[in-house]
């Protein structure tokens, strides 16, 4: 019979405990503007690279498509984002943010800003930003 794992030696446990953690820090920010951190980096993404599919953001955020398109409904509905039809192909959505949506985007960013500088006062700049370049490196990975 094969060793039982312990929590303190799973990996999966710690980051998924790491991640409800550092979610709620930047939630508890970013509630002030009425959006989850998911949202935000719907708004962040779209707000550097307008006119993205779904396919393009389910790429790049690593969210299934049925996830995004959940994360994506109340931001169309609150007129935040917009979903158009490409020019290249009709059938296909791109969306982008509208005028109030980049205005919400940009109160939402100050925001982050602050959940930033919490979390690097647990981290430190430095060790934050080691963190980042590994969990980085394990998304990069798994891509190719």
């Amino acid at each position: 019979m094969a060793k039982r794992v312990t929590r303190e030696e799973c990996n999966c446990f710690a980051l998924r405990q790491a991640a409800r953690f550092v979610t709620q820090l930047y939630e508890r920010h970013l509630s002030q503007v009425g959006l989850t951190a998911a949202q935000f980096t719907i708004l962040s993404r779209l707000a550097s690279h307008p006119d993205a599919t779904a396919a393009d953001l389910s790429d790049d955020l690593v969210m299934d498509r049925t996830t995004l398109v959940r994360a994506l409904k109340p931001l169309q509905r609150d007129g935040l984002v917009l979903a158009l039809a490409a020019e290249h192909d009709t059938r296909t959505l791109v969306y982008r943010l509208s005028a109030s949506g980049a205005r919400r985007y940009e109160k939402a960013h100050a925001l982050w800003l602050d959940a930033q500088a919490e979390f690097e006062q647990y981290m430190k700049r430095d060790r934050a930003r080691a963190l980042r370049a590994e969990l980085f490196a394990i998304t990069g990975a798994a891509a190719h």
